[in-house]
């Protein structure tokens, strides 16, 4: 292991249980310190109770919280988030199903070997199977196994590992900043703002391209420096960066095939039924699960090995329910505490003082710092919209926008924080230092986040709801 190497694997951060705790006591302490107060609130057309701007009043008798909060409360949020927790793990339990038919790894690895002897379309195919998978599914930690094929089909072409991994790190990056249907992120973000699940899709499909085209720029320009020059590999003398031996990948046989058209079918079912039905969480993991019991069928699974697999999967997330529980908790011992609305004056007042396009990428800057803390985006979402969406209310930003902001901070900054366990995991198996990585993704999120900032204030401009 290249000395590097092993430095930035030695910087590691606590659990994010740890920090989710962490930030639950700073939640408390600040209910001691800031002065109770809130808001007069109103139900606007759409029947979401918003607050009003300037109506902020100091309370002079603000509850006392005990330490014994800290531990009542981690119950109460998981009860109070109950619907999103089980809809987390169901849509865990149905991707295990799919994934356990082999119908995932045969699409990626035939999107990948069909290209593999034209650079340019091996990096755009496999940045949209991975993008796109994202987007719609949330996929993530699913991309590990492709690695080392991955890396591979690079070397041969004569690109590099840093060009692989970015192949499938960026990809995935923005389907996750610009999600049309991300089940752990985008819907969680609009349930929590009162938003309906999907909604204000056709604007961020029309910002899909430009997004992916700058991200694929960013990888493409990287590896035609690497083939024209070996020397400009920025892992070219780091040992553990070369490629390893592929693993076998299933074939893409026609059972499979009848998975992935399934699995199609739902999704497209699922759009249809949010636009004209108004379908929310419980139709949604209706869904999943119907899915998960069809693709299990149709990929010659038999019954037990369908109900084995999809615990397995859920169980997988259980982790992520946790998350969502104890974010869930802080913003509630805030509204415990009479001091939620405190904080959000206090944030909203600076932001107030800009026009709202300016007041949205400040919001975005909030995102992407909170990022560094706490890489879950369902943990995220429950972290900072309680807090987003009434600060846009008062500064006459859309919700709609509060949570294009949260997905821009939380799919871009995935790509580079150190906290992220997925990016962590890719980069260990392909041996390449933090560092080193950093120093390719830098300049990829600084152009994400101008471009992320320009979107907002065109969103504002154009009043997207």
């Amino acid at each position: 292991m290249a000395p590097e190497h092993a430095k930035s694997v030695g910087l590691r951060m606590p659990h994010t249980l740890v920090l989710m705790f962490a930030m639950m006591a700073l939640a408390l302490t600040l209910t001691w310190i800031l002065p109770a107060g809130e808001f007069a609130t109103e139900t606007n057309e759409a029947g979401r109770e918003v607050v009003v701007a300037g109506t902020y009043a100091a309370l002079e008798d603000g509850p006392a919280l005990t330490p014994w909060a800290l531990f009542t409360v981690v119950p109460r949020a998981l009860a109070d988030a109950q619907g999103i927790i089980f809809f987390v793990l169901i849509i865990g339990g149905a991707l295990a199903v799919i994934r356990q038919t082999g119908a995932i790894d045969a699409m990626l690895d035939r999107i990948i070997r069909r290209f593999g002897n034209l650079p340019a379309l091996l990096i755009l195919a496999g940045m949209l199977a991975f993008g796109i998978a994202s987007a719609t599914l949330g996929m993530a930690e699913e991309y590990i196994p492709f690695v080392a094929i991955l890396i591979s089909l690079c070397v041969a072409l004569r690109m590099d590992t840093m060009t692989a991994i970015g192949i499938m790190v960026v990809g995935y990056g923005i389907g996750y900043g610009v999600a049309l249907i991300n089940p752990f992120t985008l819907l969680v973000a609009q349930e929590v703002a009162e938003l309906q699940p999907g909604s204000g899709m056709g604007f961020r499909a029309a910002l899909w391209l430009p997004f992916f085209a700058i991200g694929f720029h960013h990888v493409w320009r990287y590896s035609r420096r690497v083939q024209a020059d070996p020397a400009a590999s920025l892992v070219a003398d780091v040992p553990g960066a070369q490629p390893p031996e592929p693993s076998a990948q299933p074939e893409l046989n026609r059972a499979r095939l009848l998975v992935l058209l399934a699995t199609l079918g739902a999704l497209t079912a699922l759009v249809i039924g949010i636009i004209t039905a108004g379908w929310y969480l419980v139709e949604l993991g209706a869904v999943f699960l119907l899915l998960a019991i069809v693709a299990g069928l149709l990929g010659g699974l038999k019954l037990d090995d369908i109900a084995n697999t999809f615990t397995r999967g859920a169980a997988e997330l259980a982790g992520t329910a946790l998350l969502i529980g104890f974010a869930r908790s802080i913003a509630l011992l805030l509204e415990d505490g009479l001091v939620l609305h405190t904080i959000v004056n206090a944030l909203a007042t600076p932001l107030a003082a800009f026009p709202a396009a300016l007041s949205a990428v400040g919001m975005l800057g909030i995102q992407s710092l909170l990022n560094l803390f706490i890489p879950s985006g369902s943990g995220q979402a429950f972290v900072t919209m309680p807090l987003m969406a009434p600060i846009g209310d008062l500064v006459g930003v859309s919700r709609q926008v509060s949570v294009l902001a949260f997905q821009f901070g939380d799919g871009f900054m995935n790509m580079i924080v150190p906290t992220n366990p997925v990016l962590m995991g890719i980069l260990g198996l392909a041996g390449i230092p933090y560092v080193r990585w950093f120093r390719f993704i830098f300049p990829l999120i600084i152009k994400l986040l101008i471009a992320g900032s320009l979107a907002l204030v065109i969103a504002v401009w154009l009043g997207y709801s």
